[in-house]
């Protein structure tokens, strides 16, 4: 999807004007709100809405209770911004069904990055079941991966996972959102489930493999230009 409608919800005036300048500057429509309720009242008159980039801390009614409200009738893509950095709120979020989760201060880039990551998963689900990266192929309806032409045996969470890196591309993912897309579930406890699955993914990619980093203390992040470009 090349060009989206936003809606950008924060009661701080600067934060909003940052996003939509951002955002504007890719092409992309931008509907903003300083409150939940108002979020609200702008989300029921705007049904072509692509997706919501919505503050926790807000008068009137908070980030959770929006999504609340919106999940009742809609699967609307939702990224929530929160100045708190506990994972119970980020767990919160992701329960109700929040998409992706970025805590203040963020990187402009980085929010736009995910932003248009969403709206590529989203665009793809409803058309085009298939990706391509750095020589790897990925096709959902076939449930098939070709990597430099030849075809990988994955299981479905291998699958699933590495569909979920390609959608990213350049993204650093903490194992909370990748768990929570990949596996569907709030994850409490150690990580070793999906180290695990990375590091059979891996070895089944063969070199393309060291495409998908390590991020210590956080995730993973799929680059294969940092390999490219010999980046460690």
């Amino acid at each position: 999807m090349e060009h989206a409608k936003i809606l950008v919800v924060d009661d701080e005036p600067r934060i909003r004007k940052l996003v939509r300048d951002f955002l504007n500057a890719k092409g992309h429509t931008v509907l903003e709100a300083g409150d939940g309720e108002e979020a609200l009242n702008l989300f029921t008159e705007n049904p072509d809405i692509d997706l919501m980039i919505l503050d926790v801390m807000m008068p009137k009614l908070d980030g959770f209770e929006v999504v609340k409200e919106v999940r009742q009738s809609s699967k609307l893509p939702i990224i929530m911004l929160t100045a708190r950095g506990e994972e119970r709120d980020e767990l919160q979020g992701f329960r109700l069904g929040v998409d992706e989760y970025i805590s203040k201060p963020f990187s402009p880039k980085i929010l736009v990055a995910r932003v248009e990551a969403i709206l590529r998963r989203t665009h793809g689900e409803e058309g085009n079941s298939r990706l391509e990266v750095a020589g790897i192929r990925l096709d959902r309806a076939a449930h098939e991966v070709l990597i430099d032409g030849k075809p990988v045996e994955l299981s479905y969470k291998e699958f699933e996972l590495l569909a979920f890196f390609l959608e990213n591309r350049g993204i650093a993912l903490s194992r909370e959102r990748i768990l929570s897309r990949v596996w569907n579930y709030d994850y409490f406890g150690d990580a070793r489930t999906i180290d695990t699955h990375v590091k059979k993914l891996r070895a089944k990619m063969g070199e393309k493999g060291a495409s998908i980093k390590t991020i210590w203390g956080m995730g993973y992040k799929f680059d294969p230009d940092e390999e490219e470009d010999g980046a460690s």
